[in-house]
């Protein structure tokens, strides 16, 4: 079992009891919703929230204090965690723990990679590999900059990637190992990270309203009824693809970024506008709107060097892994051919 420190509670709070922390410094839910003391622990939860909603990472105050050792500083993360996830039990809307289960993965991100970059100290990286092999037994061995894993746990956890960089043959490998820089290493079990967090927010128990923090819920609530997706079809039948990057999103599951290119390109040389296409990528867990507005139009010409790009070929596709061929393709060469009859 993991023995946590003070900065470690604070940066990883998935990782502690925060029932039990509540508990042990004397508190009840229900005095958060009616003790000014603790106004600002409710303040906090609303504000990483709705950082997380909109596809951002919440700013911890170690970051700005430095370090954890303070009791206010670690009753603050901890407490504006437990809170967080009390809130979203409270509105009941799932949208709403994707996207903060992604954002607290991202934010715990940032924190292992500084510890496995710390050469200067060996109890950070220890920890860090520790967690790691813990939650998703990765056995992580340092080698002099990097840290090496077997092919085998790599080749589990890079399944979900699709960018060409994540190719094992593009990969560093020497005696069945895989030597990953920090960044990577910690990258590779994102999505692992947030269905942890996920689940741990999904097995809690939901409890009753705590008196006064009815409004912060119904203003979560309306947060959340904005976030999903509201669109119709309207161009008639889909490839393969083009489906599965809608159904990934409909899911409120992460594409990555050459999916988007994928489906984004094929709607736009589809007729569709950027408003239209815009409510698709609601659902995604890291949405941010004025990324994905400011994406939208690089790509349709609109905005920068006015260049409109083109959807991808089958074949590029098929090196991106986003290609889902059936009988039906027959035989195209571009996404846009499909359902064309041809001579």
């Amino acid at each position: 079992m993991l023995v946590l420190g003070q900065d470690e509670k604070a940066k990883y709070p998935f990782l502690a009891d925060a029932g039990e922390y509540l508990k042990d410094k004397g508190f009840s839910l229900v005095q958060f919703g009616s003790d000014p003391v603790l106004k600002l622990s409710v303040e906090k939860a609303l504000h990483r929230i709705k950082v997380a909603s909109a596809g951002e990472v919440y700013k911890s105050d170690i970051d700005k204090d430095g370090q954890a050792s303070k009791d206010y500083v670690l009753e603050r993360e901890v407490f504006s965690f437990l809170l967080s996830i009390v809130l979203i039990k409270l509105t009941g809307m799932s949208t709403l723990i994707k996207r903060f289960a992604l954002a607290e993965a991202r934010r715990a991100e940032i924190y292992l990679e500084k510890d496995l970059g710390n050469a200067s100290n060996k109890s950070k990286i220890d920890l860090a590999t520790r967690i790691i092999y813990d939650l998703f037994n990765i056995e992580i061995i340092k080698e002099n900059d990097f840290f090496v894993i077997p092919v085998s746990d790599y080749l589990k956890h890079s399944v979900t990637f699709h960018e060409r960089e994540w190719k094992l043959i593009n990969r560093h490998v020497e005696n069945g190992k895989v030597f990953l820089t920090p960044d990577k290493t910690v990258r590779l079990i994102r999505k692992e990270l947030g269905n942890y967090i996920s689940s741990k927010i999904i097995n809690a128990p939901k409890p009753t309203m705590i008196p006064g923090l009815e409004n912060i819920v119904n203003e979560l609530i309306s947060i959340s009824k904005k976030l999903t997706p509201t669109y119709t079809i309207t161009t008639g039948e889909y490839p393969p693809c083009i489906k599965h990057a809608i159904d990934v999103l409909e899911k409120g599951e992460n594409l990555p970024h050459s999916g988007r290119f994928m489906l984004a390109t094929f709607l736009l040389s589809k007729g569709q506008t950027v408003p239209q296409i815009i409510p698709l990528f609601k659902n995604a867990p890291d949405y941010n709107p004025r990324v994905t507005l400011y994406q939208l139009n690089h790509l349709a010409g609109t905005s920068g060097s006015a260049t409109k790009y083109s959807c991808p070929s089958c074949e590029k596709l098929k090196t991106q892994d986003l290609c889902f061929i059936t009988k039906e393709c027959d035989n195209i060469i571009n996404p846009l051919q499909f359902g064309k009859k041809r001579t």
